[in-house]
């Protein structure tokens, strides 16, 4: 067997992992729910016990990539996650190479999907880019020059959390009017609540339970003609553009690429994004910075580019 990675995306809702090798193929992979594992202690050995059963032996393994909110690079931490229910400064890497004895590199997720990306998917050939995901909450990676922008503090690219609402909706970082607030399938929920108190044209949305409404089920409205469903994509694609715009004024990348669950509603919400995005531009980068969509949309995606730490190299 040819030498593998083991990438591994803890997210706020599931950790998905698995056995990647330097073509991008995906060997062996299998998810948990992150919420089942009081600790990352707990999480690493079931890992470990799941992944043993998989190769003759853990020589096969190069090295363990893992992205993960509010993961520091320079650390191999976790700091204060706001979406993960382990809190404080979580050793991270310490712990995962205790238990495999492998080196391992730890990131913020969406710095691993950059490097996914690079790697394997729709920022191949580009050395200057913004990768933004688009989940539980919202996760960006810059890339300058080829390399993932870490910063002083190896915390560097926190887009989510740049304030695009003074005053406005609480995050779980403990500030108010965070973008991820508003441009995340979190925020997107929050904004349908809203509009539900205060929409005057009927729509399904306002009776369905919002236990029951998704985005998936929100496009297929929008596609429809629904008001309320399209007022929802307008909203976040605002602000979404917002944001957007100010990472390109300081960064100047050559594309920027969407990934995560938001993204499958294509056009629905890309149409509105791409035609306020360019109008919150500075003239002299209007109609030159293409918004993408990842190319790596499967399951594997978050795997991929964790392991795409380790195969970089």
């Amino acid at each position: 067997m040819s030498p593998l990675a083991l990438g591994i995306d803890i997210g706020g809702t599931n950790t998905a992992f698995g056995l990647v090798d330097a073509l991008g193929h995906v060997h062996y992979s299998n998810n948990f729910k992150t919420a089942d594992f009081s600790s990352a202690e707990s999480l690493a050995k079931k890992v470990l016990k799941d992944v043993s059963s998989q190769v003759t032996s853990m020589s096969n393994i190069e090295g363990i990539g893992i992205g993960a909110p509010n993961g520091n690079y320079h650390n191999g931490t976790i700091e204060f996650a706001p979406n993960l229910q382990w809190k404080g400064v979580i050793p991270l890497a310490a712990i995962f190479k205790k238990h495999f004895n492998l080196p391992v590199t730890v990131t913020n997720d969406a710095n691993a999907a950059a490097v996914g990306e690079m790697l394997f998917g729709a920022a191949q050939g580009m050395r200057d880019f913004l990768l933004v995901t688009l989940g539980t909450g919202l996760g960006s990676g810059f890339v300058c020059k080829g390399e993932v922008l870490y910063g002083h503090t190896g915390m560097a690219g926190e887009l989510g959390h740049i304030i695009v609402q003074p005053g406005g909706r609480a995050c779980g970082c403990g500030r108010k009017g965070c973008l991820e607030t508003y441009a995340s399938a979190t925020g997107f929920k929050r904004t349908i609540a809203e509009l539900r108190q205060t929409f005057k044209v009927h729509s399904p949305l306002v009776k369905t339970p919002m236990t029951r409404i998704s985005a998936k089920r929100t496009t297929e409205l929008a596609e429809q003609g629904d008001p309320m469903a399209l007022k929802a994509f307008d909203i976040t694609a605002r602000y979404l553009a917002h944001g957007l715009a100010t990472a390109v004024a300081i960064t100047s990348p050559e594309a920027v690429i969407l990934a995560g669950g938001l993204t499958r509603s294509g056009k629905t919400l890309t149409d509105p994004l791409e035609k306020y995005f360019n109008q919150e531009l500075l003239v002299i980068f209007q109609h030159k910075v293409p918004v993408l969509v990842s190319k790596l949309l499967d399951e594997n995606a978050a795997v991929l580019g964790a392991a795409a730490l380790v195969l970089q190299r």
